[in-house]
Formats: structure tokens, C-alpha cells, sequence
């Protein structure tokens, strides 16, 4: 079993002794020698200043891992021990937060489950075995604030595979995009809507609430609250035009492994022609695969799909917006022997909808427990920013409390009710959560570790509280958390 928090602190405390030896997190149960600094690390990660060249002559200052974005590629076996050193190199204390795996709260990389931080231009050592299989990924988990040089707003993703005991499906090769923005700015003109998800059903008592509470602080003369633009968008770094285009040949079925790693975007993917099956979401295999002509991801969320390359040409892949597109968002993929510009198609009209990936006809056990939380918004109430409640109450970042306590191996029902008009993706940590309620319908199946709630809408989401300590759970959106919109759960 992993040890429990009191005994990694005095595990950490040992570090103490000598100055020489890095800060230790320990996920085994093997004796502490194991993690000795004379023992050889799988993986070195350096968080510091880098440059990245998101196009010739357009180079873009930011903290990063290994002095690149995004970071280095990590590939694990699901089930084998690693040794990783992350060494911080910054002026500030740093957190490395391992998104979507089982790890104890002491290594998984969040203040608030009392992960130790990695102490500026210090070491911390950190030992785990990594799991569950699938795509994961690696990204600081700071607050940010006002502070848009902090947080998600920086270089700090990297995707993380841990390989499967079976594929995911017949493919010739894999091909792994990180999506992200850069030079962030902040505007009041109000979030722009957007609608792609279904179901669409709407709850009017949600909807009424929501639009009471915003009639009611733009009364009273508020702008609205602060929201976040970029100028650059990029694919693996590069701005569309401006990296190795991705080569194939005709015939080829090629896995993408996508890796929306924005602050507070979510993203759209088209490939003019050509059609994505869905064989995972967030890493976990659907029971379902289906073709797509568009995948979207909420901030943070990853999708697998296979493409066939079936339409020879030169082509745009990139995203529905043919301002972020114009800016950067997309990456040419180039069929051998092909030449001439890149082309852009719009596709035809789709929703994205998690149940056609999902198991129509299965039985969802009931839940021991069902836990209410209603997600609301202040508008600008906090010195120009929106401020984030769930269940009237926006979560202390200063004190950072628990919220609620779980009994282990109970299955608990999250049940999310909505009353603003944003797209929410709801992330929880250290565990997997099954859809099983979406805007009024049953589906069942699908797990992963972000959703997308829609604007004025409900869902279910359950989950046995299997891995002991704390658990946080949040909005992936920078913004969000930041301002409020946090839960810590305590499973003992």
C-alpha cells in the first residue's frame, strides 16, 4: 500500500539531514534506500526559463520544462516503478502536478492535497508507479491570479503515455500535438458563447438564476468580469506554417494522441476530408469507438483518434476559428509526393456528444452517496474578476480547507448543476469518474478525468473514492480555479 501523508512528511523530514540530498516523494513499497540520490532517475526535469520560437524571428519567453515546449515526451509502463528529479531552477516555489494518474496526494503535485512544493533552485525526487495506462500529461499547478506570466498561462505541459497492456487499435504509427496559447491578455468584454455540445437541453431554473444574478450586478453599474485572450496559438509549439509538417503516406492509419494543454481555452480540431475515430478519451479506452469529423477538447482534456489517410493532398489541421487558425492554431499534414499550399476545408456541421462513445444499454450501479454542488458566478466581484462559488461558497486558497470528507470505497454521485452560461470542464484528481447523467440523460461507459458542463445544464458523474488522502476537485479553466471554484475532498 502507499504510504500515508504523515509518514511521507517524516520520509521528506529525512532530506533535512543533509543538504545534499533532494526533497523525496515516495509511491512504493520498497525501503526508502530506493529513492537514494546515488540511485540513477528515469527522467530529469529542469522547470526554468526557455525560449520558444513559435515561428522564424518570433520568439516567446516563458518558463517551460527542459528548456522547450512542450516538455519532453515521458513514456511509462503501466505498472513499473520510476524514478523522476524535477529540479526548479526558478525564483519561486514550483508544483509538478502528474494530471490524471493514481498517485498519493503527496506527490501528485497540488497545494492544496499538501503536495509538498519544489522549492526555488531546489530538487525534489520523486518515485511512483504510473497508472492508470493511456495519455496523461504533466503541467505546473500554481495559482496565477492577476499574474499572467504564472500558472497554466506558461510553457509547463508535457504529455506523458503510459503504455497499455493492449493497442488501442490496428495503426502504423503515433503522431502526439499539444495545443496551446501563448502571449495572454486580459479583456472585459464578456466571454464569447459557444455551441457544439450536446445534448442542448437547457434547465430553466438554472438559466434563471444565472441571468438574475448577472441582470442584478450589471444594474448596479459592474462591467463584466475579466476574461483571457491570446495573440499566439500554437501546435507542438510552432505556429501554423512554421513547424515540420506531419508526413503520411496514402493508406496510412496514423493514432493522434491530442493534448489540449491551454489555461482556459477549449479547442476545436478538424482535418478538411478525413475522418477521427475515437478509440479514447483522456486516456481510458471508450467502449465505443466512433468517427468524428471534429474532435473538441476542454482545457485539459485528451482525445486518441485514428485517422486513415485516404485523401492525398496537402492539408491544414487546425481549429474551427479562423481567427485562432489565422494565428497559429493548426499544423500542416503534408501525403508523400504531394506539393503546393496547404488547403483549408471547412467540415460539415457536427456536435460533440460523449455518449455516442459511450454504452447505450448498460446498468449504472447506484450510488452510496449522492453529493449536490451548484456552480455559480459573481460577476467582477473580485477587484474586476469573476468570483467562483459552489454551493454559495468560493473555495480559500489561503487556508485551502477540506470541503468534505469521503469514506473509501464508497461510490459517490457528483451531481453538478450549472447556473452560468460558461462551459465548464470539471477535472478531478487522483481518480477516474464514470458520465452518467448529461443535461437530463442517462448514458454510461464513458470515464475519464474532465468533462465539459454546459452552460445552464446538469450532470452526473460517478466515482469510488479509492485512493486514499486528498482529492481535489475544480474547473480546468486558470481563471476559474483561481477565483474560487474549488472543492477539496479528504477520502480516509
Amino acid at each position: 500500500m502507499p504510504i500515508d501523508r504523515r509518514d511521507f512528511l517524516k520520509l521528506s523530514g529525512f532530506t533535512a539531514l543533509a543538504s545534499s540530498l533532494p526533497s523525496i516523494g515516495y509511491a512504493t513499497d520498497e525501503p526508502p534506500v530506493a529513492v537514494l540520490p546515488q540511485t540513477k532517475a528515469d527522467v530529469a526535469l529542469t522547470i526554468g526559463t526557455g525560449l520558444v520560437e513559435v515561428a522564424p524571428g518570433r520568439i516567446i519567453s516563458t518558463t517551460t520544462y527542459n528548456g522547450q515546449f512542450p516538455g519532453p515526451l515521458l513514456r511509462f509502463k503501466a505498472g513499473r516503478k520510476v524514478i523522476v528529479d524535477i529540479r526548479n531552477d526558478t525564483d519561486t516555489p514550483e508544483q509538478l502536478h502528474w494530471h490524471g494518474q493514481f498517485v498519493p496526494d503527496a506527490i501528485d503535485g497540488a497545494a492544496e492535497e499538501r503536495t509538498p512544493y519544489i522549492t526555488a533552485h531546489g530538487l525534489r525526487r520523486e518515485v511512483f508507479v504510473p497508472g492508470p495506462s493511456g495519455l496523461r500529461f504533466y503541467h505546473t499547478h500554481l495559482r496565477a491570479g492577476s499574474d499572467l506570466s504564472r500558472g497554466q498561462y506558461n510553457g509547463q505541459v508535457g504529455a506523458v503515455y503510459i503504455e497499455p497492456k493492449n493497442d488501442p487499435g490496428s495503426y502504423d504509427r503515433e503522431v502526439f500535438l499539444v495545443l496551446k496559447e501563448f502571449e495572454p491578455s486580459f479583456s472585459q468584454g464578456g466571454d464569447m458563447a459557444q455551441d457544439f455540445l450536446t445534448p442542448t437541453d437547457v434547465d430553466p431554473a438554472l438559466k434563471a438564476v444565472g441571468e438574475a444574478a448577472m441582470k442584478a450586478s450589471l444594474a448596479k453599474g459592474m462591467p463584466h468580469g475579466y476574461e483571457v485572450g491570446y495573440r499566439v496559438f500554437t501546435i507542438n509549439g510552432k505556429m501554423l506554417g512554421h513547424g515540420e509538417p506531419i508526413r503520411v503516406k496514402q493508406g496510412e492509419r496514423v493514432l493522434f494522441h491530442v493534448v489540449n494543454g491551454s489555461a482556459t481555452e477549449i479547442r476545436s480540431l478538424a482535418l478538411p476530408g478525413h475522418t477521427f475515430t475515437v478509440v479514447a478519451l483522456d486516456g481510458n479506452p471508450v467502449p465505443t469507438p466512433a468517427p468524428v469529423p471534429v474532435l473538441w477538447l476542454g482545457t485539459a482534456e485528451r482525445v486518441s483518434a485514428i485517422v486513415t489517410m485516404n485523401r492525398p493532398g496537402v492539408w491544414v489541421l487546425g481549429d474551427l476559428s479562423d481567427d485562432d487558425r489565422g494565428n497559429g492554431m493548426g499544423i500542416v499534414v503534408e501525403y508523400a509526393g504531394a506539393k503546393g499550399t496547404p488547403r483549408w476545408e471547412k467540415p460539415p456541421a457536427s456536435r460533440w456528444d460523449y455518449r455516442m462513445f459511450g454504452k447505450p444499454e448498460a446498468h449504472v450501479p447506484e450510488p452510496d452517496e449522492v453529493i449536490e454542488m451548484t456552480f455559480a458566478k459573481d460577476n467582477a466581484a473580485d477587484h474586476g474578476f469573476n468570483r467562483w462559488t459552489v454551493n454559495g461558497i468560493a473555495y480559500d486558497m489561503h487556508t485551502m480547507p477540506v470541503t468534505r470528507k469521503l469514506s473509501l470505497g464508497r461510490r459517490y454521485r457528483l451531481r453538478l448543476h450549472n447556473t452560468t452560461d460558461d462551459i465548464h470542464p470539471v477535472h478531478l484528481h487522483r481518480h477516474s469518474f464514470e458520465l452518467t447523467r448529461i443535461a437530463g440523460h442517462a448514458t454510461a461507459g464513458v470515464i475519464k478525468d474532465v468533462a465539459l458542463l454546459g452552460g445552464y445544464q446538469s450532470m452526473d458523474l460517478d466515482f469510488t473514492a479509492d485512493q486514499p488522502g486528498l482529492t481535489l476537485f475544480h474547473c480546468h479553466s486558470q481563471l476559474h480555479m483561481d477565483y474560487g471554484f474549488m472543492v477539496l475532498f479528504d477520502c480516509a
